[in-house]
């Protein structure tokens, strides 16, 4: 039961175009910009940080967004009311989404790893691998909680235009786009704090120096995941 509804929402995520414009190629264009093109500082390796910061926006633009956006219209139109009313108990909706979201940050992976692999990146050693991996399962969950925080309280069209903004304000100046220490250190100070900053951070320890990531980077997104699913716990609606 777990793997036919997490295979139906992954199947229904992919094949929605907008979905793949901003799971796939919205990062694969910014990640040949970013390792081409002088127009954002990046540090050296162009490639690798490049690397890190876009797979933290994949997970950002799946976890987040895209499951914020799909769970607000899901709402909207009744599906979960009708799922709720099946035999599916709702812990298995919850686990289904989330495998779903876990299965599409890992084909978004697979496309931005070759693309960087073409682009140049070379491969971190095997402690960075398995770090990288913790942290996109880790960044997954968290993002994810904040998605359904914001998708399952908020009408469907709110929900839409707030992911989009949220997505925006991230990408600019939420420690992905720019670095936190390319930023005025009023405003460094607070996204050191987001939970963007922090997985573009740790991935970049991970993918670019091979190394475990910073204990204060993996506590921000821990803090942010618990707080924001034990909120959506109290707040999310069916309907």
């Amino acid at each position: 039961m777990l793997l036919a509804q997490a295979r139906t929402e992954t199947v229904l995520t992919l094949r929605n175009g907008e979905q793949i414009l901003l799971t796939v190629l919205i990062p694969v264009a910014l990640l040949v910009a970013m390792s081409l093109m002088d127009v954002l500082p990046v540090p050296e390796p162009r490639v690798g940080s490049a690397t890190a910061r876009i797979l933290a926006l994949a997970v950002i633009s799946s976890a987040f967004t895209g499951q914020a956006i799909a769970l607000g219209f899901d709402r909207r139109y009744g599906v979960l009311k009708r799922l709720a009313a099946t035999a599916l108990p709702r812990w298995l909706l919850v686990t289904g989404r989330v495998v779903s979201a876990l299965a599409v940050v890992a084909v978004q992976v697979v496309i931005i790893a070759v693309t960087a692999l073409l682009l140049g990146w070379r491969l971190p050693p095997v402690t960075g691998v398995l770090w990288a991996v913790v942290l996109l399962v880790l960044g997954t969950l968290s993002f994810g909680a904040l998605g359904v925080l914001l998708g399952g309280a908020l009408r469907a069209e709110l929900v839409l235009a707030l992911a989009n903004i949220v997505w925006f304000v991230l990408l600019l100046i939420g420690g992905v786009a720019l670095g936190v220490d390319t930023l005025p250190a009023w405003l460094a100070t607070v996204v050191d704090a987001l939970p963007s900053a922090a997985l573009a951070l740790a991935l970049h320890d991970a993918v670019v120096e091979g190394a475990a990531p910073g204990l204060g980077h993996v506590a921000v997104l821990v803090v942010w995941g618990v707080a924001a699913g034990a909120l959506a716990t109290r707040t999310t609606r069916l309907g």
